[in-house]
């Protein structure tokens, strides 16, 4: 298997920024930095057994016998890492790699474990050695955040397969069924239809459940009149999909589909108003204008939007108080909503990626009100 060009100029971005930066290395324990580096698609799960090094001219990744057979099929032979399974703690050669390379500056990244930050600080006295460990301060998420082809086509598989679980759900919805089945149904779709796994659990509500944005399903049985909020997201390559959607079982009320004229009317405006540079919470002010004239502005509280990619929520943001800038390549959702308490609510999302000519949705459902 040859290595990834997305991955080589990923990881020139890293050392680019090390140059800059004076870092000798950089330490990784996140998976979803690891994953972006390396390439390895399906290989991490909820553990964090894996420590990376970097330096300018080489690259190291510390796993277990549980991992090692996957990583070396997922990377390839020229993938320029070196994949070491040796059974010591991962502080421990963490220590022993760095006094090795005589490193004087190691960055560390933001999620590192105080309890790991501790060891390794412990296993360096061990090794009669001592380097500077700077804080990343999110530089790598930052990295993350601006998307390159070989993302954005994964991130468009997901929600190929998120678009066709709506479709499927729309004829499957009926009244009596409870939020519970049609979560079953909903994931099971997705899942015998190429999606790995589920980007998170799915949220179906209805009737009055709707109003919290993340309501849990539960034994409540749909019925003729609800409003119901799907919010779910196929996973495919350990890329995500996000998106929801609000439809309607038996023809709304004049109410029901006033607020989801507003909602759509929201999500349009900002959507049209996305360009390269704006700042997330500029973003978020033009949706919640349009909820705010139209009556509703003490019912939207939730941010506008967030990044997506190897995880259902990072960089960059679009909440009120969000100073991230919405670059080229950016990858984000724009989700406004309205949640009348004791009544029902609704919310209207897509993912797309900022272009040079603004925001390009990939999600393609329609915003039309969807009568079941």
């Amino acid at each position: 298997m040859a290595a990834n060009n997305g991955t080589k100029e990923r990881m020139d971005r890293v050392r680019d920024l090390m140059r800059q930066r004076a870092y000798d290395a950089v330490v990784l324990r996140n998976n979803f930095d690891i994953r972006w580096l390396t390439g390895a698609a399906r290989v991490f799960d909820n553990e964090v057994a894996h420590t990376a090094v970097i330096t300018q001219d080489a690259a190291w990744l510390h796993t277990d016998s549980r991992y090692y057979g996957s990583f070396l099929e997922r990377m390839g032979s020229d993938s320029g890492w070196t994949v070491d399974m040796e059974p010591t703690a991962h502080a421990r050669w963490t220590a022993r790699l760095l006094r090795d390379l005589s490193v004087r500056c190691a960055a560390i990244e933001d999620t590192l474990t105080l309890g790991f930050y501790e060891q390794l600080v412990y296993e360096l006295g061990q090794c009669s050695f001592d380097c500077l460990m700077p804080r990343l301060h999110s530089d790598l998420a930052l990295l993350r955040a601006t998307k390159d082809e070989e993302e954005l086509q994964l991130l468009r598989r997901a929600q190929e397969i998120t678009d066709a679980a709506f479709d499927h759900i729309c004829g499957f919805v009926r009244p009596g069924q409870t939020e519970l089945q049609i979560r079953a149904e909903l994931e099971g779709f997705m899942l015998s239809n190429g999606a790995h796994a589920l980007s998170f659990d799915s949220i179906v509500a209805s009737g009055p459940n709707g109003a919290n944005p993340h309501a849990r399903p539960g034994e409540r049985e749909v019925c003729a009149g609800d409003f119901i909020v799907l919010d779910y997201g196929a996973l495919y390559e350990d890329y995500h999909a996000d998106m929801t959607r609000t439809i309607s079982v038996g023809e709304p009320s004049a109410k029901q589909r006033e607020v989801y004229n507003v909602v759509r009317e929201a999500h349009e405006a900002a959507a049209a108003a996305a360009h390269p540079g704006i700042l997330g919470k500029d973003l978020h002010a033009v949706a919640a204008k349009v909820i705010s004239d139209a009556g509703f502005g003490d019912y939207f509280q939730h941010g506008l939007g967030h990044g997506v990619g190897l995880e259902i929520h990072e960089l960059p943001n679009a909440g009120r108080l969000s100073e991230n800038k919405l670059e080229v390549g950016s990858v984000f959702t724009v989700e406004p909503g309205i949640y009348l308490p004791g009544e029902f609510g609704v919310r209207l999302e897509d993912c797309g990626v900022m272009t040079q000519d603004g925001y390009a949705p990939f999600t393609a459902s329609t915003h039309d009100l969807v009568v079941v």
